[in-house]
């Protein structure tokens, strides 16, 4: 079995509160984009479990991977019926760039082993195993717009389609650190709910749908808010970091010739949606 997990862009995401765990409550939209990795789920003929990564590299140990830890939440809740097997995965979304890839991975392998091992559980029981792995691991179950609250992990589904438009995504090399991304991020709520800003027309988005994220980020990355600004020069209709970066993705009327060539030494995605 061959799956295609994808990512995610966050459209707007706002910090609300500090919370008492030590977390942050948020607000924000989760869009799903057809970038993908490749999952391929068989039954393993030596009756081991293995996991074998390739493409874009991934540090860590592959037993640490969310992928495996989704495998192993099954297998120990169901040892009789998860049977061992074999998954290749292959890896094109950036890590460390706030699109959700390693969640993606891990929600996609609990879609295929339920299917593989014949559970029957639900998408609202893979839901629940999904949150025990990561806040927007359930995200991806579904794979539908959302609003998401508290941290990220609590949805609410919303009418949003940006078919027809073109998606450019932009990831850079440099890598940024949960305590670099809060740095200056001050909780607040927002003047208006998101909910009501993306609901109007998406010109009017670069002036009041904002990441909080970007305080932080951008004095310390300059070259991550100079690919904003590139992507509003050539004709953006807004354009944003997504979740805590370093991805900065623009939404076009249409493609853009050449733009691979605009952004060197970077990972450059175009998409019409």
């Amino acid at each position: 079995m061959t799956l295609f997990p994808n990512a995610k862009i966050n459209i707007g995401l706002n910090i609300t509160a500090r919370r008492p765990d030590g977390y942050h409550d948020l607000e924000t939209v989760f869009y799903p984009i057809p970038l993908n990795d490749t999952l391929t789920v068989k039954h393993a003929d030596d009756g081991t479990f293995r996991l074998q990564m390739s493409g874009t590299p991934i540090e860590g140990n592959p037993d640490d991977n969310l992928v495996s830890r989704a495998y192993r939440l099954l297998q120990q809740e169901f040892p009789e019926r998860v049977v061992p097997v074999h998954i290749d995965l292959v890896k094109t979304i950036p890590t460390g760039a706030g699109l959700g890839g390693g969640s993606a991975d891990a929600a996609y392998t609990l879609c295929a082993v339920n299917t593989l091992c014949q559970l029957q559980l639900t998408p609202q029981q893979l839901e629940e195993r999904a949150a025990t792995l990561g806040a927007d691991c359930p995200f991806f179950i579904q794979n539908q717009p959302v609003f998401a609250t508290g941290i990220g992990n609590i949805f609410h589904p919303i009418s949003l389609s940006l078919h027809g438009r073109t998606l450019v995504l932009i990831k850079p090399s440099v890598a940024i650190s949960t305590r670099e991304a809060y740095s200056a991020v001050r909780p607040q709520q927002p003047a208006q709910p998101l909910t009501a800003l993306i609901a109007q027309p998406i010109e009017q988005w670069r002036t009041t749908v904002v990441n909080d994220f970007e305080a932080s980020v951008f004095p310390l990355y300059p070259e991550v808010a100079a690919i904003k600004q590139r992507l509003y020069d050539l004709g953006a209709l807004y354009a944003s970091m997504s979740g805590s970066g370093s991805s900065v993705y623009g939404i076009f009327s249409s493609p853009i010739a050449n733009i691979n060539t605009m952004f060197p030494d970077t990972f450059c995605f175009q998409h019409t949606l």
